[in-house]
């Protein structure tokens, strides 16, 4: 039911440092606190769209078995259980079933080949993979992977066929506060993936962010589109809801306008969660494509990366609802919202403000907080932010920590009224004739041409200016993508966002590269340009 809004400044002072105790068991928290209420635990979309929902009761008798399982095979506390699965009722009994019996969940994204899986399942050293049939092939080509349970009978021991006839009850194993429930793997963009190990606690801010942030009510349909393989999907289409006691949806079927809107209108979802990639997309539909659902959505949150405010501006218009941008990382979860259950002043193109629980700040390269209006690198207070959970790179030498901070690598500048604006990754961020240009707001800027679906902006070797702006754009179908076209997105840039930032070269795409979770790969672009510039140097003057 509705809460009354409560002001964000005034909350956060009356907020305890002191670190919660935390849950026994992520299983306990996410399932057994909410046992003998008969409420839907999980709402599921199969692919022929047959709507099917399951109580928290019947996950109890599930992951019981699932627990059983894994002891039978001597698969305790910490130790990993992988899951290769699509969004689906197995997916959840996984999950919920290796937290029962102590051990660690690692999530794998259904659209990762043979490598990526190699890498994080000799990382984790996984003692059991949970894959579906469709999936199950390209484990035949991870060398040394562990034992695999499928959906499908085949080769491999059936997952239904296992539970059958195990008991149905199953004390959950007690572990602290440190101890591990996941085990995520950075998304990869500067590097090889880096594993992270998530301890119970975090469940302590997951629970925060969807409160304070998304605002999920009692009477809220509520639809997290982001794919559990990931961080968002996982930690906040699974975890969170579940720990607040909340039905969590699935939607099995590859996302696509018609499917979002249908499940939208089908379901009555009031509250939906997903990223910026699929919010463009609705937008690009158009109007008429929104109009059957405009006014459902009573919150709209947005997360991975930086939303662009002509689709914050469209969502109001075309369906008349607020979607507010949110900041984190698979190391720290949330951690910079715009609220919708606290008030605080919302600025479209500013992240927010912290989410309660961590203490946040703007540094120079020597460690100093930055004024007003200059960027800086957001960085996390390690003491004095209880809710953080990140405790460094599983195996790895060099740590993102510096005097006390956790570094986390993207360029922020801090507003007057306190907010956080988000400015880029700093490897992102692009050096011109002595200024320091954010892609975001030239992206933005970009989008609200009527012409331009996506783009991505991206600093091009230059011996004048150091480095110029170059923007990769994603054309509507009916748009002519010629010289003219170019030109006249350049002098938009110019005229609406300023006279040093604005692209000085425009290459149109079909598609931008992204990772698998749908945020766009920039060094790769960065890589491209950098060896356009290098194969036609310019003329080197005569004597």
């Amino acid at each position: 039911m509705q809460q009354p809004i409560r002001d964000y400044f005034e909350y956060v002072r009356t907020l305890d440092a002191t670190p919660a105790p935390g849950p026994l068991n992520a299983w306990q928290r996410c399932v057994g606190a909410h046992l003998g209420q008969q409420r839907e635990a999980l709402c599921w979309i199969d692919l022929q769209r047959v709507v099917r929902r399951y109580s928290f009761e019947q996950l109890d008798t599930w992951t019981a078995q699932f627990a059983q399982l894994l002891t039978a095979r001597g698969i305790g506390a910490g130790e990993v259980v992988a899951g290769l699965l699509p969004r689906r009722l197995e997916l959840l009994i996984v999950v919920l079933g290796t937290w029962r019996a102590g051990a660690v969940y690692q999530p794998l994204f259904t659209a990762f080949g043979p490598k990526a899986l190699e890498h994080r399942l000799t990382t984790s050293a996984a003692r059991l993979v949970v894959a579906s049939g469709d999936q199950r092939p390209k484990l035949d080509e991870v060398q040394g992977g562990p034992p695999v349970l499928t959906l499908e009978s085949g080769n491999d021991e059936d997952f239904w066929a296992a539970l059958e006839g195990l008991p149905t009850s199953f004390p959950p194993v007690p572990r602290e506060r440190e101890d591990p429930c996941m085990i995520m793997f950075t998304s990869g963009t500067t590097g090889a993936a880096k594993g992270l190990l998530v301890p119970l606690h975090a469940l302590d801010a997951i629970a925060t962010y969807m409160r304070d942030a998304v605002d999920v009510r009692e009477d809220d349909v509520l639809w997290n589109i982001a794919d559990p393989g990931w961080a968002y999907g996982l930690y906040y289409g699974i975890a969170g809801p579940l720990a607040l006691g909340h039905s969590v949806t699935f939607h099995e079927g590859p996302f696509t306008v018609e499917s979002c809107y249908r499940t939208i209108a089908e379901l009555g979802v009031s509250n939906l969660m997903g990223a910026p990639t699929a919010y463009r997309m609705l937008m690009a539909a158009g109007d008429a494509a929104a109009a059957p659902v405009k006014g459902r959505l009573r919150a709209v949150s947005s997360a991975g990366e930086p939303l662009n405010p002509e689709v914050i501006r469209w969502f109001e218009r075309a369906l008349d609802t607020v979607i507010h941008d949110h900041y984190g990382q698979t190391e720290t979860g949330m951690t910079l919202c715009n609220h919708h259950a606290l008030a605080h002043p919302v600025q479209p193109g500013s992240a927010g403000f912290p989410l309660p629980g961590y203490r946040l700040e703007v540094l120079d390269e020597a460690g100093q907080p930055q004024p007003v209006g200059v960027p800086g690198m957001l960085a996390v207070h390690v003491a004095d932010s209880p809710a953080l959970f990140f405790r460094g790179y599983w195996k790895a030498e060099q740590q993102p920590f510096r005097d006390g901070w956790y570094l986390t690598g993207d360029t922020v500048e801090r507003n007057a009224d306190g907010s956080i604006a988000f400015v880029g990754r700093s490897d992102d961020v692009i050096t011109s004739a002595g200024y320091r240009i954010g892609p975001f707001d030239v992206e933005s800027c970009l989008l609200e041409h009527e012409d331009v679906i996506e783009a991505a902006v991206v600093g091009k070797p230059d011996p004048e200016r150091f480095e110029l702006v170059k923007a990769y754009v994603v054309l509507r179908k009916e748009a002519v993508a010629d010289d003219a076209l170019a030109q006249a997105l350049s002098l938009h840039v110019k005229r609406r966002l300023s006279a040093h930032a604005y692209p000085r070269e425009i290459a149109f795409v079909d598609a931008l590269p992204k990772t698998p979770s749908g945020k766009i790969q920039r060094f790769l672009l960065r890589n491209q340009a950098k060896a356009e510039a290098e194969a036609n140097p310019p003329p080197v003057p005569a004597a």
